[in-house]
């Protein structure tokens, strides 16, 4: 009696999923890549890290400790090796928890989508780059280059902290909004903290007018530039 009813049942659903859904699950090879050349490096350099912490941490609380990190050579030297290490794990935050989710990654699989946001990266840093070599002024060079290398020391501050926070988060099962939500007030208190020291650094040089145009050009800029690449794109 009850077979009747159900005898002409068809499943409407397709068995298979569909490619845009195939394309969000898993972890991309590009991904598993970086990760584990990321891990060796970060072991190769664990004495480096250990050794520059505390100079890190004196250019955040005060003006004066950029001035003592880049006048001792060595110390400046591991610190921009390890700017260029951690250049990794910032690209694969921004992929993971979606920092720059522009509409046109949407249609990317997941390893282009990596690729393109390593791009957008890369192409943020050499604006940044571009920016400073045009604008650096015939006099009073080292301010300017201090202030300009003093974003390296608080772009490994800011990526020590995320990394840190995010395994933390990570283990207690937070899901990816409030891993998202750590990461960019993170990113915004650690930018701001920056624009402080590097008004400072460039004040000990500059009047407050051309301070001023420094941060417009070095810094609004480029930041302006990616927002809202991110926004309208």
């Amino acid at each position: 009696m009850w077979e009747t009813p159900f005898k002409s049942g068809e499943l409407l659903m397709e068995q298979s999923p569909s490619p845009a859904v195939e394309t969000a699950v898993g972890t991309p090879w590009l991904m598993g890549i970086l990760v584990t050349f990321f891990v060796l490096l970060a072991i190769l350099e664990f004495r480096n890290i250990v050794h520059v912490a505390p100079f890190l941490w004196d250019s955040v609380f005060r003006a004066r400790g950029s001035i003592a990190l880049e006048n001792n050579v060595r110390v400046a030297r591991e610190r921009d090796q390890l700017t260029r290490i951690l250049m990794i794990p910032a690209i694969l935050f921004m992929y993971r928890y979606r920092l720059y989710n522009a509409r046109f990654l949407q249609s990317l699989t997941d390893n282009w989508r990596l690729a393109a946001v390593a791009g957008v990266f890369i192409a943020f840093m050499l604006l940044r780059l571009f920016m400073y070599l045009i604008c650096k002024p015939r006099r009073r060079a080292d301010t300017y280059r201090m202030a300009h290398r003093a974003g390296f020391t608080f772009f490994i501050s800011l990526m020590l902290l995320a990394i840190s926070g995010v395994v933390v988060l990570y283990f207690l099962r937070a899901n990816d909004f409030i891993i998202r939500t750590f990461l960019y007030s993170l990113a915004v208190l650690a930018y701001l903290t920056f624009l402080v020291r590097k008004t400072q650094i460039l004040s000990i040089s500059c009047k407050p007018l051309p301070t001023f145009l420094y941060l417009c050009a070095l810094e609004f800029l480029p930041t302006g530039i990616l927002i809202a690449t991110a926004v309208l794109l």
